[in-house]
């Protein structure tokens, strides 16, 4: 245990968002995702719902500056407008850490290929479904 850490983070989990350079991206996704299928590296956090894990993550996780869109979640099937609760309870995480960033639909034409893509997948047990969210990591300025 660590001061000042969310223990959700674990340390495969510390090690790997360390480890994720300047635009790298990291999907965290529903327990019914295909996670082993599509990662290239995969962390799991059994037993842990997405925005308990969204917010852990947030808390030391810099966002990207240098592009437009950095915060993406999936769609509930072919809809971009279509708010599922567990999508509200997105954005409403992502605006606590990142009030200025927007957290941009993406259909899953454009999600899956972005979360195969991905440094790392990060499964959760979340149960709803299109509970998945992408994040584009940022810089610390000295």
């Amino acid at each position: 245990m660590l001061k000042g850490l969310n223990p959700i983070l674990s340390p495969e989990l510390l090690a790997t968002l360390r480890a994720m350079g300047h635009g790298d991206e990291i999907a965290l996704v529903d327990g019914n995702y295909p996670g082993q299928e599509h990662a290239r590296r995969l962390v799991r956090l059994d037993g842990h719902p997405l925005i308990p894990v969204l917010d852990a993550i947030l808390s030391v996780l810099p966002i990207d500056d240098f592009v437009p869109d950095a915060i993406f979640r999936a769609t509930v099937k072919q809809d971009l407008d279509a708010l599922d609760p567990v999508h509200r309870e997105i954005v409403a995480c992502c605006d606590r850490h990142e009030p200025n960033r927007r957290v941009v639909p993406l259909l899953g034409a454009d999600f899956y290929p972005r979360v195969r893509a991905a440094h790392t997948v990060v499964q959760t047990s979340e149960p709803r479904l299109y509970g998945n969210v992408i994040l584009r990591k940022g810089v610390i300025y000295p």
